[in-house]
């Protein structure tokens, strides 16, 4: 399957906190908050949603086309991604500018405080899906926004398959860009947080979405994803880890899973049973690319909890 993942390509810089963030929260105080915490470690990992969304695929055995812009330090990176079975042809560099970084601070409850720098993300909106091979399917991650909006807009005015996953730019984005993103999409995927954000920006509701959109996937955390279209509910349950050692990539992962179960051309309830185990390896390991598995292993981890997996060979 011809498959685009966009969105943002970045450096992780992942560090861990020993104690709650919440214990240093004052209500009372919300109007100036002045907070440092003193973490134990620090890990510089490749990242970014985009190419964390591709590597799940081609783990998988798909080779993903990586859209996106990257800085003058892009070079080891994109031959890792290369190496790692990812097209990066499609991946425009952009001199004199970083590769977009993100700096994420994970307490010992899972909860995270994190900073995005934009970089070379900033010139996303200089690509454009006019000037590539039709895709079969393609992914709008988080992003520039405004190169998300011209993305969703594209594949509109081309008749081309997307999946919108605002992610953390429901935060940034307005209403108008949030709707512009849903309305045509064949899937809008977003965790329940960012699903309230959504409701809060646009006014709309499940129904609403699914009025301009073909099927809403809503993830949960441990509590699994739910998968909606009108009339109808499948909820997934997750797959326990065997430990769990950083959340960072986990959503991004479950994407891989959900398209790769979508290129099997699988019913929407094993699309996102293969998300939830896709989740969970990575959830066990520290970033969102630093896990390994083969077909069968990952065929395996399927069936021991949903059952046989036909689809994957």
């Amino acid at each position: 399957m011809n498959l685009i993942v966009t969105g943002s390509i970045a450096f992780d810089y992942l560090m861990s906190f020993p104690g709650k963030f919440t214990e240093h929260l004052l209500p009372e105080h919300f109007s100036r908050v002045s907070l440092s915490f003193l973490v134990d470690s620090m890990d510089k990992r490749r990242g970014g949603c985009a190419p964390n969304i591709a590597y799940t695929l081609a783990l998988l055995g798909e080779r993903p086309k990586l859209m996106g812009t990257a800085g003058q330090d892009f070079g080891d990176y994109r031959r890792w991604l290369d190496a790692a079975g990812i097209d990066t042809s499609l991946v425009k560099d952009v001199d004199g500018k970083f590769t977009a970084s993100f700096f994420c601070n994970t307490d010992e409850a899972n909860n995270q405080i994190a900073s995005f720098y934009t970089g070379a993300m900033a010139h996303a909106a200089e690509l454009s899906f006019r000037t590539v091979d039709r895709p079969d399917l393609v992914i709008i991650s988080p992003n520039d926004p405004a190169a998300m909006v011209q993305y969703a807009d594209e594949c509109r005015t081309l008749g081309i398959k997307y999946m919108f996953d605002p992610g953390q730019q429901c935060a940034r984005m307005t209403g108008d860009e949030l709707r512009e993103g849903i309305v045509g999409a064949s899937f809008v995927i977003c965790n329940d947080y960012e699903f309230e954000l959504i409701r809060q920006k646009t006014g709309l509701s499940e129904a609403d979405v699914l009025a301009l959109a073909g099927v809403l996937i809503v993830t949960k955390g441990e509590h699994g994803s739910s998968v909606m279209q009108p009339g109808s509910q499948v909820d997934v349950p997750a797959v326990t880890p065997n430990r769990i050692a950083d959340p960072t990539g986990v959503g991004d992962a479950y994407r891989g899973g959900f398209m790769k179960g979508l290129a099997l051309q699988a019913g929407y309830d094993v699309c996102a049973q293969m998300g939830s185990v896709a989740a969970t390896f990575a959830l066990e390991h520290l970033g969102g690319s630093s896990h390994a598995y083969s077909v069968a292993e990952f065929k395996a981890r399927y069936e021991a909890h949903f059952g046989p997996l036909t689809v994957l060979k």
